[in-house]
């Protein structure tokens, strides 16, 4: 009976040390010789490009700064910025809730207040609540917006934004895109 405790506590720290540190530290190593940026992750002091939060510069804890384009609202609390770039959720509220309709108006509000006709996209989360990006429509509205709180001509900025608008994935998934944090800091450079 001795042996086989022995001979199972053995092989459980032979395989720990095989598969809980020597795969990791492998599959570590492989990942930052092959793809270094997406091993070493996407937070910057900027923000992040695959992660959507909310900009102002390089300060995130104001809800539509209207010198800066939008993405899509955090899930956790659209209407509330919660100062972190790429820190959020998912929402669990279905089309039912209550809470959802709610901030949804208020949303609908807040960008009527700030000159823009809001796109769906632009009042409601999506899926995971963390989409870096939105459809050239979205950004499209928020031009008059951004042209009168910058000074930046409606066709610089329509231009600005054909030039950071990426066709569908291969060429055939999906639709066209603009990830926010470049379109911004593409914005900046205007500036």
């Amino acid at each position: 009976m001795l042996t086989y405790l022995r001979r199972s506590v053995l092989l459980a720290l032979v395989l720990t040390a095989i598969l809980g540190f020597a795969y990791g530290l492998a599959g570590t190593g492989v990942a930052q010789a092959l793809l270094p940026f997406q091993a070493n992750g996407s937070i910057t002091p900027r923000g992040s490009e695959i992660i959507g939060q909310n900009w102002n510069g390089y300060s995130t804890t104001k809800i539509l700064d209207r010198q800066w384009f939008h993405g899509r609202p955090d899930a956790d609390n659209p209407l509330v910025a919660n100062g972190k770039p790429g820190e959020s959720g998912a929402a669990n509220l279905g089309p039912r809730s209550a809470v959802l309709r709610a901030e949804v108006r208020a949303l609908v509000r807040a960008w009527h207040k700030a000159g823009v006709e809001p796109t769906a996209d632009l009042v409601t989360t999506s899926g995971s609540g963390l989409d870096p990006d939105i459809t050239p429509r979205d950004a499209l509205v928020q031009v008059p917006m951004v042209a009168k709180a910058t000074g930046i001509s409606a066709r610089r900025l329509r231009a600005l934004i054909a030039r950071e608008t990426h066709g569908p994935e291969l060429g055939f998934l999906g639709s066209s895109y603009i990830n926010v944090l470049s379109l911004n800091e593409a914005l900046a450079a205007l500036r």
